[in-house]
């Protein structure tokens, strides 16, 4: 995996009204997921424990952003 950094809501918010695209990975298990009353639109749900296996599928042009709750 690569190195990753910390990023607040505020800085997601900031890069998104600028335009910038971003990824959103959401990283919780199936069964959070499907109980979850949030959720983002358009994120990609791979669970944290295949997102090893799943980097290939994961844009190396774009900024991402994993997510759990």
């Amino acid at each position: 995996m690569t190195d990753s950094l910390r990023i607040t809501k505020e800085e997601v918010k900031r890069r998104l009204d600028s335009g910038e695209e971003i990824v959103f990975i959401d990283v919780r298990n199936p069964g959070p997921w499907e109980r979850a009353a949030r959720k983002i639109k358009g994120a990609t749900r791979i669970a944290l424990n295949e997102l090893d296996q799943q980097l290939e599928s994961i844009p190396k042009n774009k900024a991402v952003v994993t997510y759990c709750t």
